[in-house]
């Protein structure tokens, strides 16, 4: 079978000749956009890289030289143009619809599937024809400002000003104003939204002002009909000023976000009502004339304006992006406060965090036992799985309520806290970059350290402890609990003979995600004023106390993230392999502290005859396991916390190479404390 090429595009000439020559074929053409979609195909770039200015002197030169092709294209584009509502574009597109989140993004990726495709008798139907391309909007803004008003006059454009009635630019305009401000308001009145800015309780709500102005604005517009303002207008300055107060308000409920929590539905409405006053900062000052060129000026934004808005209406990158970027902040904003306290500054604090790690070892080297004798249960795959998650699940609450550390809990919760320095030293004035980058190596170094001295507690204790339990069930019971099960317990610790670095990897990213839920958890809790409504909790009152009912809330407050962070923990532990069997994949978890315990079972299990390939490839695997939970957990961490705080990327490579220099010149740091303490960076 045989494909026909593709017909190469016209030229512009080729275009005008068969289309605005003398037989008008045009005129068979001029109630659809095919013509005008074809001469944008033709002019637009195949390739934006390196394009730095788009040049339309070809096609004015054509118009200017040949009356035929400037009239007939002139009532060509005038004919598809006129009386078309654009009135939802300015509304509508890239704005979020709903605050829920996950329909928008849905709906978002569905349209850039199928497309919406509006009533023929809207602009947005013409502008979904004609640039359909995401980059439409960026090439058609390099082409050299005289070009566009050349282009302007030459097709007789008139201005948005010369009419307010029913269906023309201007109207449509006045519309969408009055639209998004009736819509700011309505949002902003919600009670979730209230509660956000408390400070505005006792005062008028400057949305409700600025919409009564609007409305005034908009009867002596119309009555005086000048169909226009002037710049000095003492209602669009009034205007302006009610505009700044209410970006004003949306940036309080924001921060505040900070003292009171906030959840992903407020963050969407004060996210929508931000976007909305946004687009009114753009569409206002074309209510405005200062001088006649400023009307052909005005009409040529609000048409690039229109192009932009449309082309961006599926932008699902987009609203992720600023969807997300609050919550990340709060979430992370916990992450730093927690990640504070597995930070050593001296050798007091180093030598504790060791014996605080060594607990850990101890509650792990018990799951481990535990765990080969829940793995000798006769049980569904199902059944393994809920027993295993209650296993890794009760361990890891246990060690975060005796106050134990488990090492690779730590870099999700450090790496928000070393964010949070190098935002600091962003933020430092007067002081050089290479400056600002020392002082976080140093930080780092700090953090290095910490995580060290924590892998060296949880590793030489749950090692020893773990080989204690299985020789004391030996000794009691005359029965070796890893007879059978050494050889595995052993060969999946070696990263060349098992998947040991990938599952490794899996339990990284657990790691990562049981951060997230920590803080989370602390928001929600947060806005939703847990902690006071036990406190004040009448049946709780009333039952144990005020003094008892306080105490109790102080310790959910304190304590409550970090359990449900560490069930869920336990969860993905506990039930990743049984989901790899569901799924006929090869997936499960290793975890530096569990792989010693498991060694230590594994040697035992075998009666102490392992060859050392076998001993050097299980203890070398230890060593990989630890990194690679490390390196997985601590990235995604710095990526969250780096997209939070919008630190560029660009800022990473002049850390690492602060934090390389460093290292050259005081490697010991990175692993030991100095003999005399060190101030906190």
């Amino acid at each position: 079978m045989r494909f026909r090429k593709p017909r190469p595009k016209a030229t512009l000439e080729e275009f005008f000749k068969i289309n605005f020559e003398e037989n008008n074929l045009w005129e068979y053409k001029a109630d659809e956009v095919d013509l005008l979609a074809e001469l944008v195909d033709i002019i637009r770039p195949k390739d934006l890289k390196g394009v730095y200015s788009v040049d339309i002197s070809d096609l004015i030169k054509l118009l200017r030289e040949n009356e035929n092709y400037s009239a007939g294209f002139s009532k060509y584009l005038k004919g598809i143009l006129k009386n078309k509502r654009f009135n939802k574009i300015l509304t509508d597109a890239g704005i979020l619809t709903d605050a829920d989140f996950f329909y928008e993004v849905r709906k978002r990726m569905f349209a850039k599937l199928i497309p919406d495709q509006p009533k023929k008798d809207t602009l947005e139907y013409v502008l979904n024809q004609v640039f359909f391309v995401k980059t439409d909007p960026i090439w058609i803004r390099k082409i050299p400002y005289e070009q566009i008003e050349s282009l302007f006059d030459l097709v007789k454009f008139s201005s948005i000003y010369t009419s307010v009635a029913a269906k023309s630019p201007l109207a449509e305009l006045l519309f969408a104003i009055d639209a998004l401000i009736h819509r700011i308001a309505g949002r902003a009145m919600e009670s979730e939204v209230i509660k956000m800015v408390p400070e505005y309780e006792n005062l008028e709500s400057p949305f409700l002002e600025f919409q009564k102005e609007f409305a005034l604005l908009t009867e002596k517009l119309i009555s005086e009909k000048n169909n226009f303002l002037a710049p000095k207008d003492l209602g669009y300055k009034q205007l302006l000023i009610l505009h700044k107060q209410c970006l004003e308000y949306v940036q309080i409920a924001f921060k505040n976000s900070e003292k009171y929590g906030i959840s992903l539905r407020v963050n969407q409405s004060l996210l929508r009502i931000r976007q909305q006053l946004f687009r009114l900062q753009t569409l206002l000052p074309l209510l405005v004339l200062e001088d006649v060129d400023c009307a052909r000026k005005n009409s040529i934004k609000l048409s690039f304006d229109l192009i932009e808005y449309n082309c961006d209406k599926t932008n699902v990158r987009k609203l992720i992006s600023e969807s997300t970027q609050l919550l990340s902040y709060e979430v992370t904003q916990h992450t730093a406060k927690t990640g504070e306290h597995y930070i050593t500054k001296d050798r007091n604090e180093y030598f504790k965090m060791f014996w605080t790690a060594a607990g850990g070892g101890i509650i792990v080297a018990f799951a481990c036992i535990i765990k080969v004798f829940l793995s000798m249960m006769d049980n569904s795959a199902f059944g393994h799985a809920f027993f295993y998650s209650l296993n890794y699940a009760f361990a890891f609450i246990g060690i975060y309520l005796c106050g134990f550390t488990l090492a690779t809990k730590q870099p999700a919760m450090t790496a928000s806290a070393l964010i949070r320095a190098l935002e600091v030293g962003r933020k430092s004035q007067g002081v050089d970059e290479a400056e600002k980058h020392k002082a976080f190596a140093e930080f780092f170094a700090r953090v290095f350290r910490s995580q060290f001295i924590a892998f060296v507690g949880n590793v030489l204790f749950a090692f020893p402890v773990a080989l204690l339990g299985i020789w004391l069930i030996d000794e009691a019971f005359n029965y070796n609990l890893a007879l059978t099960k050494w050889y595995k317990l052993i060969n999946d610790l070696s990263p060349i003979h098992s998947l040991a670095i990938f599952h490794a990897a899996i339990a990284g990213v657990f790691l990562f995600l049981s951060g997230i839920i920590a803080g989370s958890v602390a928001n929600r809790d947060k806005h939703e004023q847990m902690y006071y409504r036990i406190q004040e909790h009448p049946l709780l009152k009333l039952s144990l106390g005020r003094v008892k009912t306080k105490k109790l809330s102080e310790w959910y407050e304190k304590r409550w993230a970090g359990i449900v962070s560490n069930f869920w923990f336990g969860v993905f532990m506990g039930s990743t392999a049984s989901i790899g069997i569901f799924l006929g994949l090869n997936i499960d978890i290793r975890h530096i502290t569990f792989a010693s315990g498991n060694l230590a079972l594994g040697i035992y299990g075998a009666n102490y005859n392992v060859s050392n390939a076998m001993l050097f490839w299980g203890v070398f695997g230890i060593g990989i396991i630890g990194l690679i939970n490390f390196l997985v957990s601590f990235g995604l961490s710095m990526g969250l916390a780096f997209r939070s705080r919008n630190i560029p990327i660009s800022e990473v490579r002049p850390v690492i190479s602060s934090i390389w220099k460093h290292f050259k010149r005081k490697p010991a740091s990175f692993f030991f404390p100095s003999l005399r303490s060190e101030n906190k960076a």
